[in-house]
């Protein structure tokens, strides 16, 4: 009777022991307190009382960092938020060297996005936010190597301005724009004159072409009767009537 005691809790203590790795996870398993593995996936034995265990989900995860009120290095305050992703690379250092190892990276990105943003100037963040990002990422990582954690990459979400900043980014826009309508008017004012130019040269050289010339405009006006014409006369004209006086 004693043996099917000792057999029943024997069989007891092996099934409550008995603990099912899936495969996205990893099991952290210690002996009386002292790291004794990982566990990798399918069933395993862990015996209660000496020996403990936790499970490490080695999934990429997608952690969003808060709006950090950040200052760039041209002096100008901005609210920047984005989105890291990470995984665990080394089970038993996620759980061993840092704890609450979600925590700590979140906390991590927000200091160092400050830090990043607040060396860069404001073009340069708005313009260049995969270089900004990618600059973040690198320190990242690089500081949670120690902790068994690979960062796959940050992403900058949203740059948000002051409302006194955008009306000042809008009004440069415009000057921008209002430029190149100037040089592209020009531009075209210079061809113009050329032509024009071209066009009188070839006038001159011939008599009489700059009367047939006008004749034909107006011949193109009276085909509209709501233009009102002005008959201009040929400047030949007006220096043979001079010297006609002359004489």
């Amino acid at each position: 009777m004693v043996w099917e005691v000792l057999v029943v809790a024997v069989v007891l203590y092996v099934l409550a022991g008995l603990k099912v790795v899936k495969e996205y996870e990893r099991g952290v398993r210690f002996t009386l307190g002292k790291f004794t593995g990982v566990m990798v996936p399918g069933l395993r034995v862990v015996f209660p009382i000496f020996q403990t265990w936790q499970r490490v989900d080695i999934r990429v995860k997608a952690v969003d960092v808060p709006d950090q009120d950040c200052v760039t290095k041209d002096n100008i305050s901005v609210n920047v938020n984005a989105v890291i992703y990470y995984k665990v690379s080394d089970a038993s250092k996620a759980v061993i060297q840092v704890e609450h190892y979600n925590y700590a990276i979140s906390q991590l990105a927000q200091t160092t996005m400050r830090n990043i943003v607040g060396e860069v100037e404001l073009d340069e963040l708005l313009s260049q936010r995969d270089k900004v990002s990618d600059r973040i990422q690198e320190i990242v990582d690089k500081a949670s190597d120690p902790w068994g954690i690979k960062v796959d990459s940050v992403d900058l979400k949203d740059v948000l301005l002051p409302a006194d900043m955008k009306r000042v980014i809008g009004k440069q826009a415009e000057a921008e724009r209002e430029k190149r309508a100037v040089i592209i008017k020009s531009e075209g004012e210079v061809a113009a004159a050329a032509n024009m130019s071209k066009a009188a040269g070839i006038l001159a050289k011939s008599d009489g072409a700059l009367h047939l010339r006008t004749l034909q405009t107006l011949n193109d006006l009276s085909s509209d009767q709501s233009n009102t014409v002005i008959f201009a006369v040929p400047l030949e004209v007006l220096r043979a009537i001079e010297r006609i006086g002359k004489k």
